[in-house]
């Protein structure tokens, strides 16, 4: 089958400093693709509406994935809604306009699980989208999310417009934010015990009951799949146009601090914290579709966090935390 991309077509990555963007700038190296685009915050606002038609117009991109977002955990929704809101939809709606208007050829939209019902059927299909209430936690960066898709296939069965929209999983790796209240959870955990380690605590708190079930994808699958969807899936204007990308296998949140625990190399007492929000109490992606292309994720939970352990530690000097 013959690529929907080319080797040589100019792809700019929205958001390439980011773990998801970085992730998808070294699947494209990977691949051989020797044109990539990326511009600094300095020299791109995507915010401006002006300042993006600009650089569209002096780059010219062929191909467009917008990976960059304003992302954070449950603490952080809560404090900005109009933030994660507002930022976001500026953002994504900036870049998708001027793409369509300048005749980009393909165009990739990163969403995220979180746009699905808090009670959805588990797991979750693409066809669960708008079936219920979200989860409050997140819901400002959910709507935005959604909001996104919709343009995308607005301009789809309007214009015919190639875009499409892939919704990852709970993301893990290199380049994730330790912040430590605004941070999600699994790099929440890696920074939390390996705190305690140095500190020789005999204690860990965490977050919530740690009943919730969560699945985990490593970002380098994530920059894969978005690659293997440029090259390989362009739906009907009558079919899906989102997919779900992740493991198709959860653990409890439990589960994982143990797993981050033993890893790092902590063994002391982990305390929970019910008086903490839980979230959604159970998030499965069903990723038949994408696995019937042809696609399936290829890093273990367990040798993806020895790695992101190995990776923070070696880096955490450098990290903003």
């Amino acid at each position: 089958m013959t690529s929907l991309i080319g080797k040589s077509d100019r792809i700019f990555v929205a958001g390439h400093k980011g773990m998801a963007g970085s992730s998808i700038i070294r699947a494209l190296e990977k691949e051989h693709y020797t044109n990539l685009l990326t511009a600094s915050r300095q020299d791109l606002d995507l915010s401006d509406i002006n300042n993006v038609h600009n650089w569209f117009k002096n780059n010219r991109p062929e191909v467009v994935v917008i990976a960059a977002a304003k992302v954070g955990g449950i603490k952080a929704n809560e404090s900005f809604p109009v933030q994660f809101l507002l930022e976001n939809m500026k953002i994504q709606n900036n870049v998708i306009e001027t793409a369509w208007n300048e005749g980009v050829k393909r165009l990739l939209f990163l969403g995220s699980s979180c746009i699905y019902p808090k009670y959805a059927q588990q797991p979750i299909k693409e066809e669960d989208l708008l079936t219920g209430s979200l989860e409050p936690t997140n819901e400002w960066y959910a709507i935005a999310k959604i909001s996104g898709i919709k343009l995308c296939m607005a301009l789809k069965q309007q214009y015919d417009f190639d875009a499409i929209s892939l919704m990852p999983t709970n993301l893990y790796g290199p380049g994730d934010n330790y912040h430590s209240i605004n941070s999600h959870v699994l790099p929440a955990f890696i920074r939390r015990f390996d705190e305690a380690i140095n500190n020789k605590e005999e204690s860990v708190t965490c977050w919530g009951s740690g009943s919730p079930m969560r699945e985990f994808l490593h970002v380098d699958d994530l920059g894969e799949a978005c690659v293997f969807a440029l090259e390989n899936w362009r739906p009907n204007k009558n079919d899906i146009q989102h997919l779900n990308v992740g493991t198709g296998v959860d653990i409890t949140i439990k589960e994982l601090a143990e797993e981050i625990a033993e890893i790092a190399g902590f063994s002391g007492e982990i305390i929970w914290d019910s008086s903490k929000p839980d979230g959604t109490p159970k998030k499965q992606l069903d990723i038949s579709r994408l696995s019937q292309m042809g696609w399936k994720s290829k890093i273990k939970l367990r040798e993806g966090l020895k790695k992101t352990i190995y990776s923070f530690r070696n880096q955490k000097d450098n990290i903003r935390l």
